[in-house]
């Protein structure tokens, strides 16, 4: 089993890198941790290469990820909320996904055939809704064919909780890492 997780927070030791930590000591696999904020991946420019090839035009460090998309078996995606959504920067590498959609779609060549296990972590503090971050997520989990999608795991309330001290995200990982396992 090898879970690949796609780190969406700027912060290497904050809120969403602890749970992201919590979880991984629980898995029974491998795993790979994408940081969005620390790769190489720039962001789709819609040169519709995709659209007539089976590839990305861009060669950065997209190309391994699609290999370890390929090879996971689950994948979660984890990151703070900013302004209700997944933060930019991951939205920026999940933009490349655009390939596998365009795959199926224009060209008819599915290129994950690997049915996967997908998990959603958000983060936050103050009055952001986490609605419609769940489903952006929940879009990029399926393009990346996760069909059965654990529910999300939230700790929202960490401008006065740090993610550390909520008790109830502890429980809420833990059935995650169960779930992924």
């Amino acid at each position: 089993m090898k879970t690949l997780i796609f780190n969406g927070s700027p912060h290497k030791n904050g809120d969403t890198a602890y749970l992201i930590n919590g979880l991984v000591r629980q898995l029974n696999d491998d795993h790979i941790v994408v940081n969005a904020y620390g790769s190489d991946i720039s962001p789709c420019v819609d040169c519709r290469y995709c659209r007539t090839h089976p590839g990305c035009s861009i060669h950065d460090a997209m190309q391994e990820v699609y290999s370890q998309i390929r090879e996971s078996d689950n994948i979660v995606i984890a990151s703070p909320l900013h302004f209700s959504e997944l933060t930019g920067k991951l939205l920026c590498v999940a933009s490349r996904l655009q390939m596998f959609y365009c795959s199926d779609r224009a060209l008819g060549i599915t290129q994950l055939v690997k049915p996967k296990k997908g998990g959603i972590i958000l983060v936050g503090g103050g009055d952001g809704k986490p609605d419609r971050a769940v489903k952006t997520a929940r879009a990029l989990l399926h393009t990346m064919n996760c069909a059965d999608i654990y529910e999300p795991v939230f700790s929202l309330n960490t401008n006065e909780i740090p993610a550390s001290q909520d008790k109830a995200v502890t429980e809420k990982l833990r059935e995650l890492a169960d779930f992924l396992n």
